[in-house]
């Protein structure tokens, strides 16, 4: 699969955390980006899985890290991982002071037990 049809790089992130999380308090581990309308969702290890919720529920295909250093690219269509890929409009990733997990003061003392032990 080509990334090209499914990823627009002039769409910038929705945000600095999980769009759906951050509406009813809630927490993640880590963040990804739609690359196609830059939705900000949580990763599939927190507890919500929003970013892969985001993808079946517009059909939106493609994923990037929204982790700082991490450029890699994921398919839901194709199952396939992609180390790099174009260049999405900024920010990269969410601010670097942002905690893992986050956000600050949301994430519960027990979060590892609440972990999608995959």
């Amino acid at each position: 699969m080509s990334l090209d049809n499914a990823v627009d790089p002039s769409v910038p992130p929705s945000g600095t955390g999980c769009v759906e999380c951050d509406a009813v308090g809630g927490w993640w581990l880590h963040l990804r980006r739609c690359a196609q309308c830059g939705h900000i969702g949580c990763c599939d290890d927190s507890p919500a899985k929003h970013a892969t919720a985001h993808a079946k529920a517009t059909g939106h295909p493609v994923i990037r890290s929204f982790e700082p250093g991490e450029e890699w690219f994921w398919s839901y269509a194709t199952s396939e991982f992609f180390e790099s890929g174009p260049e999405l409009a900024p920010p990269a990733n969410h601010p670097v002071g942002q905690p893992v997990p986050g956000p600050a003061g949301r994430v519960p003392a027990d979060w590892q037990q609440q972990l999608d032990p995959g």
